[in-house]
């Protein structure tokens, strides 16, 4: 059993190894010269017109997040609808175990959004 492993061991070690000797080489021969042109911050490769830091709202980072995370909950319905049919038929008949599974995680998905709803997570104000 532990034969099916050495290959995927002898690729990471050796992804390890490269990634070192490529670091140290750099570190070696890689030309260090700082300028203030390379120094100077840039966003998307355009320079930032103004200095001032503003302040952005903490409920901006977490409505992104809650979307995040509730679109990829949904896209495991995707491959589970796929795979519905051939995963019921049974020899003995039609099993309900993928459908209660499936139901289950919309369940707590639906759980999860209400909770969210009451807490005001989705309110800008």
């Amino acid at each position: 059993m532990t034969y099916s492993f050495v290959p995927i061991l002898l690729m990471i070690l050796a992804a390890a190894i490269l990634g070192a000797v490529f670091l140290g080489l750099n570190t070696i021969i890689g030309k260090k010269q700082r300028n203030p042109s390379k120094l100077a911050p840039y966003e998307s490769g355009v320079p930032l017109l103004d200095e001032s830091r503003k302040r952005v709202n903490v409920k901006f980072y977490q409505i992104a997040m809650l979307f995040i995370l509730f679109d990829i909950e949904a896209a495991f319905l995707y491959p589970w609808a796929v795979i519905y049919r051939n995963a019921t038929l049974t020899p003995a008949g039609i099993s309900w175990f993928v459908f209660g599974e499936m139901l289950v995680f919309v369940l707590l998905l639906g759980i999860g959004y209400i909770y969210v709803w009451k807490k005001r997570a989705f309110d800008w104000t």
